[in-house]
Protein backbone atom coordinates (compact mmCIF):
# COMPACT_ATOMS: atom_id res chain seq x y z
CA UNK A 1 0.00 0.00 0.00
CA UNK A 2 1.49 3.33 -1.02
CA UNK A 3 1.55 6.12 1.52
CA UNK A 4 -0.90 8.91 0.84
CA UNK A 5 0.13 12.52 1.04
CA UNK A 6 -1.47 14.26 4.03
CA UNK A 7 -3.63 16.43 1.75
CA UNK A 8 -4.92 13.31 -0.08
CA UNK A 9 -5.99 11.50 3.09
CA UNK A 10 -9.68 11.29 3.92
CA UNK A 11 -10.93 11.71 7.48
CA UNK A 12 -13.82 10.32 9.49
CA UNK A 13 -15.83 13.33 8.34
CA UNK A 14 -16.06 11.61 4.94
CA UNK A 15 -17.51 8.48 6.61
CA UNK A 16 -19.94 10.50 8.70
CA UNK A 17 -21.30 12.17 5.55
CA UNK A 18 -21.96 9.00 3.56
CA UNK A 19 -25.55 8.63 2.32
CA UNK A 20 -27.86 6.52 4.50
CA UNK A 21 -27.33 2.82 3.94
CA UNK A 22 -23.83 3.23 2.54
CA UNK A 23 -20.99 1.85 4.66
CA UNK A 24 -17.24 2.15 4.37
CA UNK A 25 -14.14 1.90 6.50
CA UNK A 26 -11.20 4.28 6.56
CA UNK A 27 -7.68 3.00 7.15
CA UNK A 28 -4.85 5.52 7.27
CA UNK A 29 -6.91 7.97 5.23
CA UNK A 30 -7.82 5.45 2.51
CA UNK A 31 -11.46 4.45 1.95
CA UNK A 32 -12.61 0.80 1.76
CA UNK A 33 -16.22 0.35 0.67
CA UNK A 34 -18.18 -2.39 2.39
CA UNK A 35 -20.50 -4.83 0.61
CA UNK A 36 -23.68 -5.99 2.36
CA UNK A 37 -23.00 -9.15 4.40
CA UNK A 38 -24.31 -12.56 3.34
CA UNK A 39 -26.85 -14.53 5.33
CA UNK A 40 -24.12 -16.96 6.55
CA UNK A 41 -21.97 -14.00 7.62
CA UNK A 42 -24.85 -12.60 9.67
CA UNK A 43 -25.61 -15.99 11.24
CA UNK A 44 -22.00 -16.45 12.35
CA UNK A 45 -21.75 -12.89 13.66
CA UNK A 46 -25.03 -13.25 15.56
CA UNK A 47 -24.03 -16.57 17.12
CA UNK A 48 -20.63 -15.22 18.19
CA UNK A 49 -22.15 -12.05 19.61
CA UNK A 50 -24.73 -14.03 21.59
CA UNK A 51 -22.15 -16.42 23.10
CA UNK A 52 -19.72 -13.65 24.03
CA UNK A 53 -22.42 -11.42 25.52
CA UNK A 54 -23.84 -14.37 27.47
CA UNK A 55 -20.40 -15.26 28.85
CA UNK A 56 -19.70 -11.69 29.94
CA UNK A 57 -23.12 -11.32 31.56
CA UNK A 58 -22.97 -14.74 33.28
CA UNK A 59 -19.55 -13.92 34.75
CA UNK A 60 -20.36 -10.36 35.78
CA UNK A 61 -17.67 -9.16 33.41
CA UNK A 62 -16.78 -5.54 32.97
CA UNK A 63 -16.24 -5.76 29.23
CA UNK A 64 -18.76 -4.68 26.58
CA UNK A 65 -19.43 -6.50 23.31
CA UNK A 66 -20.68 -4.76 20.17
CA UNK A 67 -21.65 -6.06 16.75
CA UNK A 68 -21.25 -4.08 13.51
CA UNK A 69 -22.10 -1.48 12.63
CA UNK A 70 -20.12 -0.08 15.57
CA UNK A 71 -17.57 2.66 15.02
CA UNK A 72 -14.00 2.06 16.13
CA UNK A 73 -11.60 4.96 15.75
CA UNK A 74 -8.72 2.55 16.08
CA UNK A 75 -5.83 4.96 16.60
CA UNK A 76 -7.93 7.61 18.35
CA UNK A 77 -7.42 9.80 15.30
CA UNK A 78 -9.52 10.97 12.36
CA UNK A 79 -7.75 8.82 9.71
CA UNK A 80 -8.72 5.28 10.75
CA UNK A 81 -12.34 4.22 11.25
CA UNK A 82 -13.31 0.55 11.14
CA UNK A 83 -16.45 -1.44 11.89
CA UNK A 84 -15.32 -4.87 13.08
CA UNK A 85 -17.98 -7.58 13.00
CA UNK A 86 -17.49 -8.04 16.76
CA UNK A 87 -15.65 -5.71 19.15
CA UNK A 88 -15.02 -6.44 22.83
CA UNK A 89 -13.91 -3.43 24.87
CA UNK A 90 -12.82 -3.84 28.50
CA UNK A 91 -11.71 -0.25 29.15
CA UNK A 92 -14.93 1.77 29.33
CA UNK A 93 -13.00 5.04 29.11
CA UNK A 94 -12.54 4.23 25.39
CA UNK A 95 -16.32 4.30 24.85
CA UNK A 96 -18.22 7.43 23.88
CA UNK A 97 -21.41 8.24 22.00
CA UNK A 98 -19.62 7.82 18.66
CA UNK A 99 -18.33 4.33 19.49
CA UNK A 100 -14.84 3.32 20.59
CA UNK A 101 -11.79 5.58 20.56
CA UNK A 102 -8.74 3.34 20.67
CA UNK A 103 -8.10 -0.37 20.31
CA UNK A 104 -10.71 -2.89 21.46
CA UNK A 105 -9.33 -5.82 23.46
CA UNK A 106 -10.75 -8.46 21.11
CA UNK A 107 -11.89 -8.14 17.51
CA UNK A 108 -13.57 -10.74 15.32
CA UNK A 109 -13.92 -10.32 11.57
CA UNK A 110 -16.05 -12.72 9.52
CA UNK A 111 -14.45 -12.82 6.08
CA UNK A 112 -16.47 -12.25 2.94
CA UNK A 113 -15.09 -12.57 -0.60
CA UNK A 114 -14.87 -8.78 -0.89
CA UNK A 115 -13.10 -8.31 2.47
CA UNK A 116 -10.55 -11.16 2.28
CA UNK A 117 -7.46 -9.03 1.49
CA UNK A 118 -8.43 -6.29 3.95
CA UNK A 119 -9.19 -8.69 6.84
CA UNK A 120 -6.16 -10.96 6.37
CA UNK A 121 -3.54 -8.33 5.58
CA UNK A 122 -4.43 -4.69 6.13
CA UNK A 123 -6.55 -4.99 9.26
CA UNK A 124 -4.26 -7.63 10.74
CA UNK A 125 -1.38 -5.16 10.84
CA UNK A 126 -3.59 -2.24 11.90
CA UNK A 127 -5.07 -4.19 14.80
CA UNK A 128 -1.70 -5.49 15.96
CA UNK A 129 -0.05 -2.06 15.80
CA UNK A 130 -2.99 -0.34 17.53
CA UNK A 131 -2.82 -2.64 20.58
CA UNK A 132 -5.69 -5.07 20.02
CA UNK A 133 -4.99 -8.02 22.32
CA UNK A 134 -6.73 -10.74 20.31
CA UNK A 135 -7.94 -10.94 16.69
CA UNK A 136 -10.02 -13.74 15.19
CA UNK A 137 -10.54 -14.15 11.46
CA UNK A 138 -13.55 -16.39 10.85
CA UNK A 139 -13.53 -17.67 7.26
CA UNK A 140 -16.82 -19.35 6.27
CA UNK A 141 -15.56 -20.34 2.80
CA UNK A 142 -12.64 -22.28 4.28
CA UNK A 143 -14.49 -23.21 7.51
CA UNK A 144 -11.44 -21.98 9.37
CA UNK A 145 -10.76 -19.64 12.29
CA UNK A 146 -7.37 -18.00 12.63
CA UNK A 147 -6.64 -16.67 16.12
CA UNK A 148 -3.95 -14.06 16.65
CA UNK A 149 -2.95 -13.66 20.29
CA UNK A 150 -0.94 -10.47 19.96
CA UNK A 151 0.06 -10.33 23.65
CA UNK A 152 1.76 -13.73 23.52
CA UNK A 153 2.63 -13.47 19.81
CA UNK A 154 0.71 -16.63 18.92
CA UNK A 155 -1.14 -17.64 15.77
CA UNK A 156 -3.42 -20.69 15.85
CA UNK A 157 -5.64 -22.24 13.18
CA UNK A 158 -8.89 -24.05 13.93
CA UNK A 159 -11.66 -25.71 11.95
CA UNK A 160 -15.37 -25.11 12.34
CA UNK A 161 -15.59 -28.35 14.35
CA UNK A 162 -13.19 -27.16 17.08
CA UNK A 163 -13.60 -25.60 20.50
CA UNK A 164 -11.56 -22.42 20.58
CA UNK A 165 -10.23 -20.94 23.79
CA UNK A 166 -10.44 -17.19 24.17
CA UNK A 167 -7.04 -15.75 25.13
CA UNK A 168 -8.38 -12.71 27.00
CA UNK A 169 -10.69 -14.83 29.22
CA UNK A 170 -9.46 -17.82 31.21
CA UNK A 171 -11.83 -20.77 30.83
CA UNK A 172 -13.99 -19.35 28.02
CA UNK A 173 -14.27 -21.49 24.89
CA UNK A 174 -16.45 -21.13 21.84
CA UNK A 175 -17.48 -24.46 20.34
CA UNK A 176 -17.92 -23.89 16.62
CA UNK A 177 -19.12 -27.50 16.30
CA UNK A 178 -22.38 -26.48 17.96
CA UNK A 179 -23.16 -23.66 15.51
CA UNK A 180 -26.11 -24.37 13.27
CA UNK A 181 -25.44 -24.36 9.53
Amino acid sequence: MNALRQEDMLTTEYIENLPDGERAELIEGRIYNMAPPSRRHQELTGELYYRIADYIKSNNGGCKVYAAPFAVRLNSDEYTYVEPDISVICDESKLDERGCSGAPDWIIEVVSPASRRVDYLIKLMQYKNAGVREYWIVDPAKERVTVYGFEKETVDEYSFSDKIGVNIYDGFEIDFGTFSN
